[in-house]
């Protein structure tokens, strides 16, 4: 049994971060990530310019930023019916398209360059939570079995961790059924001030926004309606055709002055998925462990919000193990009332936004007067974006003006 102060369950963007913040802050740190190299998995890569501010916030540096970040001056939301409608996110800085083959990776460097060990082809399999502390079972990449006794946990293994499971807080979302398709197209239009795209269509969506490297990403989410389609015809068969429905817009990602170029714009990486897309959990932190990232919780990529709680949920994990390991009793339980805090509003407003999806006549209302309302959309924009507290959008008078006719 080997002794650790800190050890982190996956590496990617939020536990490369909470790992970097506790090894600056002289913690002992272990990574155990379960890929022994990145790859392609289904993930986000559209980010509102707080995801940025707070990346600097973390240690990024702009040229590391500038390498991995496109910047996109606006979201365009795309209704079945044709209405369209721009989010600015505020107008002062840009939203972005990540690398995330440069992103993540960047992020574990800074986490080794901190002072944490990074395991990277470990599989974390068991993980006890008991009362003489934290324990776990790792598979190394030469199939041994290494087990580690920890005085903080963190999960920052995604929807299905490990951690949660072992904590009991587990829970599925509250929303119907929904399997997310992502991968990368060649971008044979090269418009290097292309708005990203959601584009909504009948039980789903699909996101499209431009990332470094001559590259289109599309994110698709797709309804329960889908699921024959999908096991009769495979993934990619089901994404081609959403790709190729999706109109022509000037000026958008997608939409070069040849329509041919995106309808036939190479396919760089598989079609990867997750199912199901959603998550909750009852807790975030409990004695001896907590969870950042997706693994504290996921409702839906329509906000954006992945990478935003990916970042802000690794400082306030970051701050709370430090201040636990350094003797404060209570600082584990203020992590999971901090994260409540902060994000209980945005919650409900992604939510909402899911019940008017699931209802096309009432998300063509509201689109339409966003269209049309100004201030109804700098406000949106904003609450999307994480750069106002999300109980803006749910503030009676802000409501009032969405929905009155």
């Amino acid at each position: 049994m080997t002794d650790v102060e800190v050890a982190v369950v996956g590496g990617g963007p939020a536990g490369a971060l909470t790992a970097a913040l506790l090894a600056r802050a002289g913690h002992d740190v272990i990574v155990f990530e379960r890929s022994p190299a990145w790859h392609w998995r289904a993930c986000g890569v559209f980010a509102s310019p707080a995801t940025v501010r707070a990346l600097g916030r973390a240690g990024i540096d702009e040229t590391t930023l500038g390498r991995v970040a496109r910047p996109i001056p606006a979201m365009r939301v795309e209704t079945p019916r044709g209405t369209t409608f721009r989010l600015t996110y505020g107008g002062w800085m840009p939203p972005v398209g990540f690398d995330r083959s440069g992103l993540d990776p960047a992020l574990l460097d800074q986490a080794r360059a901190a002072g944490a060990t990074v395991c990277s082809g470990a599989r974390v399999e068991d993980v006890h939570l008991d009362r003489g502390g934290p324990s776990l079972a790792v598979r190394t990449p030469s199939n041994d079995v290494e087990r580690y006794a920890a005085r903080v946990v963190i999960g920052a293994d995604g929807g299905n961790s490990i951690v949660t499971r072992a904590a009991r807080v587990a829970r599925p979302a509250r929303l119907a059924p929904r399997v997310g398709l992502t991968y990368h197209l060649a971008d044979r239009a090269g418009d290097p001030i292309a708005d990203a795209r959601m584009h909504v269509f009948r039980d789903g969506y699909v996101g499209i926004a431009p990332v470094p490297g001559g590259r289109v990403n599309v994110g698709i989410v797709l309804g329960r309606s889908w699921s024959a389609r999908l096991a009769q015809d495979g993934a990619e068969a089901v994404a081609d055709e959403i790709v190729a429905a999706i109109p022509v817009l000037a000026g958008a990602a997608g939409s070069p002055t040849d329509p041919a170029a995106w309808r036939h714009g190479a396919r760089l990486d598989r079609v990867a998925g997750a199912s199901p897309l959603g998550h909750r959990v009852t807790r975030r932190a409990g004695d001896g462990w907590l969870v950042v990232g997706d693994a504290a919780g996921f409702l839906d990529p329509f906000t954006g919000e992945g990478l935003h709680r990916a970042v802000v949920s690794a400082e306030l994990g970051a701050r709370a193990a430090s201040a636990a390991l350094r003797g404060n009793p209570g600082a584990l339980d203020a992590y999971d009332r901090a994260m409540r805090r902060r994000f209980a509003s945005k919650d409900v407003v992604s939510w909402l936004v899911q019940v008017f999806l699931e209802r096309p006549r009432l998300f063509e209302y509201a689109a339409r007067r966003i269209a049309a309302r100004m201030p109804v959309r700098e406000t949106m924009g904003l609450v999307m974006g994480d750069l106002v507290p999300a109980s803006r959008a749910l503030d009676p008078r802000y409501l009032g003006a969405l929905l009155r006719p």
